[in-house]
């Protein structure tokens, strides 16, 4: 690229990214709420479950097809339109006190939210060389986790301050302005042209992505990696840590914000080791997935509240899982036509956010099944319920390794042969005497 190219990409690249990071402040806010969100509403835990649960169903139901509008009608649009949908649901949930508008409001937040992160990825796709693409995702992850550190601390802050209905609102406002921003500094691709808008439909591009194993070792990849820490940040760690574990807000909210700064830690550097060694980005997967569950299971069978360092542990390998999920997303880009990189992504981001929107309905569930014998969020209630995550955490690693023995004789076939790791790091010895 030449220096005005490098220059138009970074604009192109913060304006998109400003409004991610609006997206994850508007898909986490309810997480930081959920006490609250109980008393104003007069509801149980399972209820407060179905609210993220309707978000994140909408979220990831509509990934194909957003995925689909995406190849058609570019980004700046479908980036514009989701800021819009989500500050509608913010103002709508900040001011209504009956169930189904706050239903109508999750609705618009989770297709609002739906719209954008696919998005921002296409551009990065699009505007920066396929070399620093790997490491540009991992960032844009990394800064998009502002919105979560949006959350956790000045939100909370405004939250207990002003109330329900500022908060919510202020939201909202600030949804508007990054729709304002990206019609004004956004553009599709470098040449001006936009995208291709064909009449493809949805099932042509669907079925040629699904037909990739590459596609489903990103879709399996993503899955274990990003749904523990989806279903702790945006709704049930709070409590959690809160009610189960007695420490204050203050403190809750200081172990979110650990595994916000965590995660943008160590995006960098798992961009940088994707970029070097694509063919191990699966180990950097299920080595994320594997301390996952150690750290979980670490917590789970303490007798009682965990000691603070433990807790830290937890959540410092917690935040880890967002960088690692978004290798899922390289292997979406890497496996498929350019043209379908929309559809390939929609596709592999369904995993995490399907098997999020299960768990957090499952930990609800047992929780309030829990609350009668052990009493409403107690530790015991949440040790029970935190367990049934194991379940799509087995199917996920099942998944990526059998994806990644189809992906890697697909790989063969095509002429590229991936050595055992004993063997490649025997060769490596062997070069540098």
């Amino acid at each position: 690229m030449t220096a005005p190219s490098r220059r138009a990409a970074a604009l192109v690249w913060g304006a998109a990214v400003t409004a991610y990071v609006v997206a994850v402040l508007h898909r986490t806010s309810l997480g930081v709420a959920g006490v609250e969100a109980v008393d104003r509403f007069g509801i149980g835990a399972a209820v407060l479950a179905t609210f993220v649960m309707v978000q994140l169903a909408v979220y990831a139901g509509l990934q194909i097809p957003v995925g689909v509008l995406l190849d058609r009608f570019g980004a700046r649009t479908l980036i514009a339109g989701g800021a819009l949908l989500m500050a509608t649901g913010q103002a709508l949930l900040g001011t209504v006190h009956t169930l189904p508008l706050v239903y109508v409001a999750r609705v618009l937040i989770g297709a609002g939210d739906a719209a954008t992160f696919i998005s921002v990825l296409s551009l990065v796709a699009v505007w920066f060389p396929a070399r620093q693409v790997p490491l540009i995702t991992q960032v844009t992850g990394l800064v998009g986790q502002l919105g979560q550190l949006a959350a956790a601390i000045p939100l909370v802050a405004v939250l207990h301050r002003s109330g329900w209905t500022t908060a919510f609102v202020g939201m909202a406002a600030l949804g508007v302005l990054a729709a304002l921003l990206v019609v004004m500094v956004v553009r599709d691709s470098p040449d001006g042209h936009g995208v291709a808008r064909t009449g493809a439909g949805i099932l042509a591009p669907l079925r040629a992505v699904a037909g990739e194993p590459g596609t489903w070792l990103g879709f399996w990849s993503h899955t274990v990696t990003q749904f523990p820490m989806t279903v702790f940040l945006l709704l049930w760690g709070f409590p959690f840590l809160t009610v189960a574990q007695g420490l204050t807000p203050g403190e809750a909210s200081g172990l979110l914000t650990a595994a916000v700064l965590s995660a943008m830690a160590m995006g960098p550097v798992m961009g940088l080791l994707t970029a070097r060694h694509p063919l191990r980005r699966s180990w950097m997967v299920l080595s994320v997935a594997v301390a996952t569950a150690a750290a979980w299971a670490a917590v789970l069978l303490q007798p009682g509240p965990s000691p603070r360092w433990l807790l830290v542990v937890l959540v410092l390998v917690l935040g880890t899982g967002g960088p690692a999920s978004v290798i899922g997303f390289d292997f979406a880009r890497t496996s498929n036509d350019r043209v379908r990189i929309g559809t390939a992504t929609g596709l592999v981001n369904v995993g995490g956010f399907g098997a999020s929107v299960l768990s957090v309905l499952a930990v609800g569930i047992v929780l309030d099944l829990r609350a009668g014998v052990d009493g409403p969020l107690s530790l015991a209630a949440f040790r029970a319920a935190f367990a049934v995550m194991a379940v799509p955490w087995t199917v996920a690693v099942v998944g990526v390794l059998v994806s990644r023995r189809r992906t890697r004789a697909a790989m063969a076939a095509d002429g590229t042969v991936v050595p055992p790791i004993r063997e490649a790091i025997a060769r490596r010895r062997a070069a540098r005497r």
